[in-house]
C-alpha cells in the first residue's frame, strides 16, 4: 500500500524517490473516488446536463488539485523552509493524477450520446468508469510496490467495495 503523501518525510534521497513512485497512484485512487462522488452529488443538472457534468468533474478535480498542492507546499514544507520554484513544480506534477483521474469519467459523459445513452445512462457510465479507475489505480499501486498477487487482490477488492458503497449511495439517493 502506498505510504501517505501528506507527511514531511518527502526530503531528498530514497524517501523522495519512493514518494514519487507512489504519488501518482495515490492521487489516481483519490481522484477516481472524487469523480464518483461528483457524479453522485451532481443531482439535477440544468439545461445542458452533460456539458455541466463534464465541467463539474474537471473543475472539481482542479480545485482539489490546487488544495492538495497548497497543503503539500504549505502544510509540511513551510515549517521547514519556503518552497522554491523547483519544489512547487514538482508538487504540482505529483498531485496532477487527481485531475487525470477525472478525465475518463468526463470523457464517458462526453461520448455518451454517441452510445445512445440518455443523461441517466451517462451518469451511470461515468460512475462505472470512475469506480473502474479507482480499482485500476489501486492495483497499479500494489503492483508497482511489488505486492504479491494476494495483496493485489485484496487492494482491488477493498477499492471495489468502496466503489460499490459509492454506487449504493447513488441508488439510495435516486430512489
Amino acid at each position: 500500500m502506498p505510504r501517505s503523501r501528506s507527511g514531511p518525510n518527502t526530503a531528498r534521497g530514497t524517501g523522495d524517490a519512493e514518494h514519487r513512485a507512489h504519488a501518482d497512484y495515490t492521487g489516481g485512487v483519490y481522484g477516481s473516488m472524487l469523480a464518483a462522488s461528483v457524479v453522485i452529488g451532481a443531482g439535477s443538472l440544468g439545461s445542458f446536463p452533460r456539458t455541466e457534468l463534464v465541467l463539474l468533474l474537471l473543475v472539481t478535480a482542479l480545485v482539489f488539485w490546487i488544495a492538495h498542492v497548497h497543503a503539500q507546499l504549505f502544510g509540511a514544507r513551510l515549517a521547514q523552509q519556503a518552497p522554491d520554484r523547483r519544489v512547487v513544480l514538482r508538487v504540482c506534477r505529483e498531485e496532477w493524477p487527481i485531475v487525470n483521474a477525472a478525465v475518463p469519467p468526463a470523457a464517458a459523459v462526453a461520448v455518451s450520446p454517441l452510445l445512445g445513452l440518455d443523461v441517466r445512462g451517462a451518469l451511470w457510465l461515468a460512475l462505472s468508469v470512475a469506480v473502474a479507475g479507482q480499482v485500476g489505480w489501486s492495483m497499479a499501486a500494489a503492483r508497482r510496490a511489488g505486492a504479491p498477487p494476494r495483496l493485489m487482490a485484496v487492494t482491488a477488492s477493498v477499492n471495489l467495495l468502496l466503489g460499490l458503497l459509492i454506487v449504493s449511495f447513488k441508488i439510495f439517493l435516486t430512489h
